[in-house]
């Protein structure tokens, strides 16, 4: 729980404890910490360090300067980072691997450690993680240094060449990046790194928002900004003005969208932007029942 008054904290705290007490349950002492998320704090006779971590989490404040606290005038900005705990955990997942996959070929080992790196990326890139992501890059490539050498013996250039290289990858975001070291085979087959992962910025809902007033408008164009929202779908809900252009409605946050194309591909339409369109997915199955019927009709009209 958070509040602005240690007063509050720990009347919380009494009041659980009475609450669990009839179900024979009680708050275990070593697994509760009473902190403050800007400074250390004196706590039954021991120094908090600032900040608390959840779900993987680390929580703190940190001080500023007056020129850097911007138009809020705090003196202070609050950072969500992955956690130590997490970090180190995560770490281990990959050493383990790298350890496992000692004899196997390089691109087993690319296999087995992308879903990991991608899926641990993705749930930190809505916080503070670039300077993680970085970190954990160079850890990962030692690790694969040692990989290469307790495979070739020695760790020169013209060994190492047969494992890393240099190249252009393409993010998730459209944008491409020239890297120098590439954990990759000579087919192609490359290691995902952590920093190729982009920061997105989860936005808040707006004080007096909710999804029963009726403003599709703005819960539509919300959908484009969150950040599970692939790149072209967020574009085109833009584009339509968070509207279904084949009924007219508004996209609600419970809708199931899906990309179509305007000209299917069956009848030589392009998969590009301005042949793409968003729909209800109900909506898509109309237009895709239509769609065949009309490609029928005119195979009919070419045979005659």
């Amino acid at each position: 729980m958070i509040s602005p008054s240690l007063e509050i904290i720990e009347q919380c705290k009494t009041a659980i404890s009475e609450w669990l007490k009839p179900v024979g349950l009680e708050i275990k002492p070593e697994k509760t910490r009473i902190c403050h998320t800007l400074n250390p704090i004196e706590y039954n006779g021991k120094t908090e360090e600032p900040g608390f971590d959840f779900l993987g989490f680390n929580v703190r404040q940190y001080p500023v300067g007056k020129y850097k606290s911007g138009k809020s005038q705090k003196r202070f900005k609050t950072h969500i980072k992955p956690s130590n705990k997490a970090v180190k955990a995560h770490t281990e997942v990959i050493k383990g691997v790298i350890k496992q996959h000692k004899t196997a070929p390089q691109s087993a080992l690319i296999s087995k450690l992308n879903p990991s790196i991608k899926g641990w990326s993705n749930y930190y890139s809505g916080v503070v993680s670039s300077e993680t992501f970085n970190k954990l890059d160079n850890i990962v490539w030692l690790m694969l240094r040692a990989w290469t050498v307790s495979r070739c013996r020695k760790a020169n250039y013209e060994k190492l060449g047969n494992y890393f290289q240099q190249g252009t990858v393409k993010l998730s975001n459209g944008k491409e990046r020239h890297e120098s070291w590439l954990f990759k085979t000579k087919d192609g087959f490359q290691l995902w790194k952590h920093n190729w992962t982009p920061i997105v910025r989860h936005t808040t809902i707006r004080p007096d928002a909710t999804p029963y007033d009726g403003n599709w408008t703005y819960w539509a164009t919300r959908k484009g900004q969150a950040i599970d929202t692939p790149i072209r779908v967020a574009k085109l809900l833009k584009k339509q003005k968070g509207k279904c252009t084949w009924c007219g409605q508004y996209f609600t946050p419970s809708d199931l969208i899906e990309v179509d194309h305007i000209v299917p591909r069956s009848l030589a339409g392009k998969d590009e932007y301005k042949n793409l369109q968003l729909l209800h997915r109900h909506t898509r199955d109309d237009k895709t029942a239509l769609d065949k019927a009309n490609a029928v009709s005119l195979t009919m009209e070419q045979s005659n």
